[in-house]
C-alpha cells in the first residue's frame, strides 16, 4: 500500500495527540492517589505478634486478670492499645481467655456473682461462662469466650490474638 492511502488529517493528528497527552496526565495524577489509598492495605499486618503478659510462676489454677499494652498501627496512625486477659494454669496447659462477652461485648469478671460462684459473669445481661470459657445454656451468650494464642518462652507467658473457640 502506498503512503497516500494512509493520510492523517490535522484534526485526527491533534485528536490523537491530545488524547494521548491527556491520558498520560490523568494517569500521572490518579496513580499516586491510588497508591496512597491502597498502601496501608498492602503492608504486612502485625497479627502474629506476641506480647509478654505474665510470668508462669505468677499463675494459679484460679483465673487471674492481667492487663497488657502494645502499639497498634492503623494505616498512618500509631496508638497504644491496652487489653485484658483472664489467665490460669490447668495442669501443664496455660489458658488465656478474653474478658469480652460474646453476647454484646460487655466485660466479664471471674467469680463476681455470689449466686454463680466459680464462673465468669457478665453483669450487664446476666451472661455466664464456665471456667474454660464455655457459655452456659439458657444465658444470653451464644458462643464461648474467645481464647488468646499462648506461647511460653523462658518462663514468660506471651499472648497473641484472641480467636473464637468454635
Amino acid at each position: 500500500m502506498s503512503e497516500k492511502n494512509h493520510n492523517v488529517s490535522r484534526r485526527q493528528f491533534l485528536t490523537y495527540t491530545l488524547t494521548g497527552v491527556g491520558g498520560f496526565m490523568a494517569a500521572g495524577m490518579i496513580l499516586p492517589m491510588a497508591r496512597f489509598a491502597i498502601d496501608p492495605v498492602l503492608k504486612a499486618g502485625a497479627a502474629g505478634d506476641m506480647n509478654a503478659v505474665a510470668e508462669v510462676a505468677d499463675l494459679t489454677e484460679e483465673p487471674q486478670r492481667f492487663d497488657f499494652s502494645y502499639e497498634q498501627q492503623d494505616a498512618w496512625y500509631t496508638s497504644e492499645v491496652t487489653e485484658t486477659a483472664w489467665i490460669y494454669q490447668e495442669g501443664d496447659d496455660i489458658v488465656a481467655l478474653s474478658p469480652t462477652c460474646t453476647h454484646l461485648g460487655c466485660t466479664v469478671n471471674w467469680d463476681a456473682n455470689e449466686d454463680h460462684p466459680n464462673q465468669f459473669f457478665c453483669p450487664c445481661h446476666g451472661g455466664r461462662f464456665e471456667k474454660d470459657g464455655t457459655n452456659i445454656e439458657g444465658t444470653p451468650p451464644t458462643e464461648p469466650l474467645h481464647k488468646y494464642q499462648v506461647e511460653v518462652q523462658d518462663g514468660t507467658v506471651y499472648l497473641g490474638k484472641a480467636e473464637p473457640q468454635i
